[in-house]
């Protein structure tokens, strides 16, 4: 009877080891939101990110809605851009970064915060062990243009950003990180008109992207959902 026990052991471990390696991980990647003091130079109509969640609201629905549909052993993990939002912190006197790690015990997604695009590139790289652990998806919310995401944009400086990820700099992902079923979306505006080729030629899977811009403006409305602009379009 022992030698069956044991016998039973081995056939779990190894069963359990072949599920490990069978497991992926599902990169959902937020940017920061602008700060009201630099936005207030614009008039009304042209402002950004009057709330500060923008995209870290519209990325936890996103989450809660994978969670229900990602194959058993998905991990989800939330990357944040976490500069801009202790600068608008700062100015909202709200702990934000407190608000998004309150996520991580609530729902069971793994939070990691990155400060430049160097960090988020050795992440995607290496990860949860990329060898065993491939990409099966990734998303971006978050400010952008045709050639890159931008992470925080009027939130150091005035209509500006200082911390991206350009298309150039998408030579430095490792193609091996990702399933080559690995399902890719920009939410973020123009990624379509330029970003969406270079990151197919980089990783060998296409990403999803706007032509145009995308819409973050009263989604409270609409479930928390990003929509296209008028005269806007996806394409891979």
């Amino acid at each position: 009877m022992s030698f069956l026990r044991l016998l039973l052991a081995l056939l779990l471990t190894v069963t359990s080891l072949h599920a490990a390696e069978a497991s992926s991980e599902y990169l959902i990647v937020s940017g920061g939101p602008a700060l009201r003091e630099w936005e207030d130079y614009r008039k009304p109509g042209i402002q950004h990110d009057r709330w500060w969640g923008n995209f870290a609201r519209t990325a936890r629905v996103r989450m809660q809605a994978l969670a229900k549909t990602v194959p058993a052993g998905t991990q989800i993990t939330w990357l944040v851009y976490r500069d801009a939002y202790l600068r608008r912190a700062k100015e909202d006197h709200d702990p934000l970064t407190s608000h998004i790690e309150s996520v991580e015990a609530a729902y069971g997604f793994k939070i990691v915060w990155f400060r430049s695009s160097d960090e988020l590139i050795q992440y995607i790289n290496s990860g949860n062990n990329r060898r065993r652990t491939k990409i099966s998806g990734f998303e971006f919310f978050g400010h952008s243009n045709k050639f890159a995401f931008m992470f925080d944009y009027s939130s150091a400086i005035y209509g500006a950003s200082v911390c991206w990820l350009h298309e150039n700099d998408l030579r430095k992902l490792h193609r091996s990180a990702f399933d080559k079923n690995a399902y890719c979306q920009s939410w973020g505006c123009h990624t379509g008109e330029s970003m969406s080729k270079a990151w197919r030629a980089a990783t060998g899977v296409p990403m999803v992207g706007a032509i145009g811009k995308t819409d973050y403006s009263y989604m409270h409305e609409r479930n928390w959902t990003v929509r296209l602009s008028k005269g806007s379009r996806w394409t891979r």
